[in-house]
């Protein structure tokens, strides 16, 4: 998974956590921070990041995140203990600045959200960190209403758990804006069934190359695999 730290590529990569828990039912969030670490990865977005009750805290300590790694919460929560919001919570590398922050509230049935992030590194762009819902119709809308949020202007990444389970539906909204990449099977980390998570670019951006992180510790630590995509401007 190395690369040449010259190439005037960024490296996105998306992870559902789960809330820390893994496979074996332990809520470890050390074993996700390593698994994080080994992605490489510039920028991450993290999916289920916080609890579901009350002021929904974190899963993650950002005093652990702040010393067991490189990376810096971009600044997405509305409290004190939260790690992001909806439970999308983007890591991002030291050095990466972070912009504009915008919350888009998503429809369905289920209380979704998106989160819009304005990013200045080897090259500036728009990066959407979601987690959509489980029903497709509802999942259209969500892309119908994340595109109404996107500036045609910017290169942008749309980029997490999708929660298509098909290929080939599902993401007609996109078409003509984005074009969708599967790293590969996500989900299920124990028996690779579905590719879940997914990144999508607009025009201004190509995928150089992009995989999932299958490692032994990856297949305990979540019931989703990561996925990682390393993109560049055309």
């Amino acid at each position: 998974m190395s690369r040449l730290k010259s190439s005037p590529t960024l490296r996105v990569a998306s992870y559902n956590i789960r809330k820390a828990r893994g496979l074996d039912q332990r809520r470890d969030p050390m074993r996700i921070l390593e698994v994080i670490n080994g992605l490489e990865a510039d920028v991450v977005a993290l999916q289920e990041a916080d609890m579901r009750l009350g002021a929904r805290p974190s899963a993650l300590a950002r005093d652990l995140i702040s010393r067991e790694t490189d990376f810096e919460v971009a600044p997405i929560a509305r409290n004190a203990v939260a790690l992001g919001w909806h439970g999308n919570a983007v890591l991002v590398r030291k050095g990466i600045s972070v912009g504009k922050v915008t919350h888009l509230d998503l429809p369905g049935l289920e209380p979704r959200g998106a989160v819009r992030l304005t990013l200045g590194g080897p090259f500036e762009l728009d990066l959407i960190a979601a987690h959509l819902g489980l029903i497709r119709r509802n999942r259209v809308q969500q892309f119908e209403t994340i595109l109404k949020q996107t500036d045609r202007d910017r290169p942008t990444v749309l980029i997490g758990d999708f929660n298509e389970w098909s290929t080939r539906r599902g993401m007609e909204p996109l078409a003509g804006r984005f074009e969708v990449h599967i790293p590969g099977q996500s989900f299920h980390a124990r028996r690779q069934i579905a590719s879940l998570d997914r990144i999508a670019l607009s025009g201004g951006l190509e995928l150089r190359s992009a995989g999932v992180e299958e490692g032994p510790l990856a297949r305990r630590a979540s019931d989703h695999l990561p996925i990682w995509g390393d993109i560049a401007p055309v």
